[in-house]
């Protein structure tokens, strides 16, 4: 439909960009740049027609851009080919004769041993070459029909076919590869290749497909891609040339996290070629080349790094909530033999279990942002100063001044959120001595405020919302021998009568404020929860152990004997001295020798418990690990592999959020909408790419009911309009529901 143009333009001419217009008329077009007449040709002088846009784009005139999303519709691409033609050979070549037709190329011979190879499980481009002829000659042979297989499956899985392979058809095509180089090498020339050392990897190639497993999960691409998948390729992460590249393997892990593929064991019960497809090649790695690649881009890479960035641009994205920073311990529990792995308190199990302390970072919706792994730990608060506040320092956005901290004495950088364990004066103090604010739990509440200081007030959620609580608040002191910190005491009042106590070094922080932060910590421990059951957060990636450098101090062994020694020792006289005493309450004329005998045993345990404490003193409380039996020396699993997968974890785990997040408004409670999304990641598709227009389209199949169909069809159409670009082959991926 023509466009409204500015005065001075022809009428009834077709507007591309802001100067360009195009008028039909009579069998032939004119080229109107602002009201001057450019160029004209016939209608049917297709060499004209590309001079013109070819000269129009490189003088500057048009952008390709303009002439794709317009009625000419020609591919961005094409254009640029145009171009180039212009610079390198002239204005000529749109004019030169085309060269007579030569000899019959594919000859029923060719045909026939085409067909061949193709049965065999080659590819088009394999066949190409095994007979002698161009890749684009068999091409169109197999689109006329020219080449047909003898098997009757029709067209060969490859983009540049004409239809659509079945999902049937693709399984005995991979089962007839595994007779010769490997169930679904369907790309063997590619693979010979690699091995060969003559590519750097695999080319990322998508196929038209019917019904493809697991295809729903390329619906995560963009949220993937937004939340760093890829943005540690070649800095932080690579690997060595080979068929499978880095950009594959950090895909196929997104994916795997996405779909609930929880470790690479769990590839030997999917069909490698499906979700190959997913990813653009022919398979997918087995278990044992998966964690090959995973261990060697962790050892070789930076992992560390590569965390430290994805978190400064995850704070930077949203400072709001960076400014409010959830910090809690998670044991990762270790049940094999390769490690000796030092005891820790698993509050879950209620044991202590040999294992590796994880300390997470997260935000107050639950979104990770880094974590802290540590196999001989002092607790939360030596951990909490050493390891993660000085990242924090230089993470943490929107920080003040130090002229705006000297004017203010109560104004903090940001605030840190942690359970009871952290709650000494010692941490708050030494926190509050860099002006980081905390808020925790107060322990050992034993005094009850008057209930006529609470009244209800309105609590902020995080996230959006608010609640109603019956809060108090007043100044107090934390007390430390002569050491003494003015805190902010906030109280809640449950409908039970119980009082919650909570204190903050944030003075500036308003009562609702700081509850609301307080108790949004349930968002954290729901996180471990959710990663545990979905992602696996405990799992092993890669295997082995390695030493801990001998200058790390551990608590002495024959110490904390001794002290268990003096510690059971002293309760034996409690018990002793318990029950003389009610047997001089119970009975007047009790046995004297029983007193007697009860006497000389508290007397002896006494001597006991005296000479366990000087050999107690006597012995150091910590040795570094060379002073320790070989035997007795704890040593780490390798950190690299886990932190490099938990990495991809916390991508996943975020694009997941994100997702949520788009349906949300569509449903209503987010458990449903994070199942319905489970759901889209592991429902089929299928994928029809256009190489003319370079789209990719991803038709998922529908879902259980009317209600998920709509929400889901409104999530796609919020991917698409995003116009995402594959991020190796600048594909557009378009989302439809099938």
């Amino acid at each position: 439909m023509p466009q409204l143009l500015l005065q001075g333009f022809p009428d009834g001419a077709i507007r591309i960009g802001s100067t360009l217009s195009v008028l039909k008329k009579e069998g032939t077009v004119t080229y109107f740049v602002g009201p001057d007449n450019f160029f004209s040709h016939p209608e049917s002088d297709s060499g004209a027609q590309r001079f013109a846009l070819a000269t129009l784009v490189a003088n500057g005139h048009v952008r390709p851009i303009e002439v794709e999303s317009s009625c000419l519709g020609i591919p961005h691409r094409t254009l640029m080919n145009w171009t180039g033609q212009l610079a390198a050979r002239g204005p000529g070549s749109f004019f030169a004769p085309r060269g007579r037709r030569g000899r019959t190329v594919m000859t029923r011979e060719k045909a026939t041993e085409c067909a061949r190879f193709l049965d065999e499980g080659a590819t088009i481009a394999a066949a190409a070459r095994l007979a002698d002829v161009g890749d684009s000659t068999l091409r169109k042979a197999l689109k006329a029909g020219r080449v047909l297989r003898a098997g009757g499956l029709g067209p060969v899985v490859d983009s540049g076919g004409a239809e659509a392979t079945s999902k049937s058809a693709r399984g005995q095509a991979d089962a007839r590869a595994a007779q010769g180089m490997g169930t679904a090498c369907t790309r063997a020339d590619e693979r010979m290749a690699a091995a060969l050392g003559l590519i750097k990897s695999a080319t990322t190639r998508f196929e038209r497909c019917l019904d493809v497993a697991l295809g729903g999960v390329l619906s995560g691409l963009p949220a993937l891609c937004s939340n760093g998948l890829l943005s540690g390729l070649r800095r932080h992460l690579s690997l060595p040339d080979g068929y499978y590249s880095a950009l594959h393997i950090l895909t196929l892990l997104g994916f795997m996290a996405l779909a609930r593929i929880r470790r690479p064991e769990g590839l030997r019960h999917v069909s490698p070629g499906e979700l190959g497809k997913t990813v653009g090649l022919d398979r997918v790695p087995e278990a044992r080349t998966l964690r090959e690649k995973i261990a060697t881009m962790a050892e070789e890479g930076a992992p560390r790094e590569w965390m430290q960035e994805l978190s400064r641009q995850w704070m930077e994205a949203d400072p709001q909530e960076a400014g409010y920073l959830y910090v809690d311990g998670h044991v990762r529990v270790y049940h094999g033999t390769g490690a000796l792995l030092p005891r820790r308190y698993v509050s879950r199990q209620k044991l202590c279990l040999r294992g590796t302390t994880d300390y997470w970072v997260n935000d107050a919706l639950g979104r990770p942002f880094f974590v802290v792994s540590q196999t001989l730990t002092d607790g939360l608060a030596v951990t909490l100063l050493d390891q993660i506040v000085p990242e924090l320092l230089t993470s943490v956005p929107d920080q003040p001044s130090e002229a705006q901290l000297a004017a203010d004495p109560l104004l903090h950088r940001f605030v840190v959120i942690f359970d009871r364990e952290g709650s000494g004066h010692r941490l708050l103090s030494t926190l509050w001595k860099q002006r980081i604010g905390a808020i925790t739990y107060r322990k050992a509440v034993k005094d009850l405020w008057p209930t006529e200081e609470f009244c209800e007030v309105e609590v902020p959620v995080p996230g959006g919302g608010a609640t109603r609580m019956q809060l108090a608040t007043r100044q107090t002191m934390l007390m430390a021998g002569l050491a003494s910190l003015p805190v902010l005491e906030v109280r809640r009042l449950t409908q039970t009568g119980h009082q919650t106590a909570i204190i903050t070094t944030a003075q500036r922080l308003k009562s609702p404020a700081v509850a609301g932060r307080m108790f949004s910590r349930w968002c954290q421990e729901n996180f471990f929860g959710y990663m545990m059951e979905h992602y696996d957060m405990d799992g092993l990636v890669q295997y082995g152990s390695e030493k801990i450098p001998g200058t790390t101090q551990v608590i002495n062994p024959a110490w904390r004997a001794l002290d268990k020694a003096v510690r059971g020792t002293l309760g034996r006289i409690r018990k002793l001295h318990a029950e003389l005493g009610a047997q001089i309450l119970r009975s007047e004329g009790c046995d004297i020798e029983q007193r007697a005998e009860r006497l000389h045993d508290i007397q002896r345990l006494e001597a006991d418990a005296a000479e366990l404490r000087l050999q107690r003193r006597q012995t150091p409380r910590k040795v570094t690990l060379d002073e320790l039996p070989e035997s007795e020396r704890p040593r780490q699993l390798r950190p690299l592999g886990k932190m490099f997968t938990d990495t991809v974890k916390m991508i996943a785990y975020r694009a997941e959020t994100a997702l949520v997040g788009l349906l949300r408004p569509h449903l209503a409670k987010e458990e449903e909408a994070r199942a319905l999304i489970r759901e889209l990641f592991v429902s089929s598709a299928d994928l029809e790419p256009d190489e003319k227009e370079n789209t990719l389209t991803i038709r998922i199949h529908r879902m259980a009911c009317p209600a998920h169909d709509k929400a889901i069809a409104a999530l796609l159409a919020d991917l698409t309009q995003t116009a995402f670009r594959h991020p190796e082959t600048g594909m557009r991926l378009i989302y439809q529901l099938a």
